[in-house]
């Protein structure tokens, strides 16, 4: 029989169903007693985006659990041990923007990403607000996603790495950033920061004065380059500048250079 190409399903959640799967891959590597496969939660109560998520995810070798329902979903989140969660918004029991808040509320670290027929500015601003990482509206291709998930892992391990290797608090423009603790004050008023908020300012405060365009921010702060979403970095962007700004409309911070990106200013720079 011909093996059938990963690209043979690529979109879901739309009226077209996908007739046809991917033969497990045999290029990677089984997981090591010392490398545990990452363990991800789905909660989606679309049969055939589940099983085809999980069909290409299990691919790469990591460990999925499915739930249908959002009451379900949420007591496999609590019994804890996660390293990845992918949510549907419109879900039957709880509601995906509750289940988003839970789960933001018991850790910090662990990827959001958010997926739903909800496409408006509106949900994808609110899901982002109650700490997803990550939101991609329906129908989107299943590759695409993996790729995304893939990336937020790297990042986190890459960012837990980071952090050991950076053992003092980072002090610059008047912040104080703890990778440790994973705290940051501005003028020694703590802030309440979500975990990719915290990893976009501690990205700048590594880089003072260095300007980044958007892409370079989606690479190295979320781990991956899709054109087409930096609207993603614009909002957190908008959204840190209101908590470390005193005016977010005139930030002396975080500051704009026009036709190249953003950078975060250095000492005695306070001019874009």
């Amino acid at each position: 029989m011909t093996a059938v190409p990963p690209s043979a399903v690529l979109r879901v959640g739309s009226d077209r169903r996908p007739t046809t799967v991917t033969e497990p891959r045999s290029d990677v590597p089984p997981p090591t007693a010392m490398d545990q496969p990452k363990r991800i939660l789905i909660v989606e109560d679309d049969a055939d985006i589940a099983d085809v998520l999980s069909l290409h995810l299990r691919d790469e070798r990591y460990e999925v659990v499915h739930s249908a329902d959002g009451a379900e979903g949420l007591r496999l989140l609590e019994q804890g041990g996660w390293d990845a969660l992918i949510l549907d918004l419109m879900l039957p029991g709880v509601d995906g923007l509750e289940i988003c808040r839970r789960a933001r509320a018991m850790t910090r670290y662990t990827p959001i990403i958010i997926t739903s027929a909800r496409s408006s500015e509106v949900h994808r601003i609110l899901g982002l607000e109650l700490g997803a990482d990550d939101y991609l509206a329906k129908p989107f291709s299943v590759l695409e996603l993996v790729a995304r998930v893939k990336a937020l892992l790297r990042r986190v391990d890459a960012l837990a790495r980071d952090s050991r290797l950076d053992a003092g608090t980072l002090d610059v423009a008047g912040l104080a950033i703890d990778p440790i603790a994973r705290e940051a004050s501005v003028d020694g008023a703590r802030i309440d920061l979500t975990p990719r908020e915290f990893d976009l300012l501690y990205f700048f405060a590594r880089h003072p004065g260095k300007v980044f365009s958007r892409m370079d921010l989606l690479n190295a702060v979320w781990g991956y380059q899709h054109e087409g979403y930096e609207h993603t970095v614009n909002t957190h962007i908008n959204r840190l500048r209101a908590k470390i700004e005193a005016d977010p409309a005139e930030p002396v911070r975080i500051l704009t250079v026009w036709g190249r990106g953003y950078k975060l200013a250095a000492p005695g720079q306070r001019d874009a």
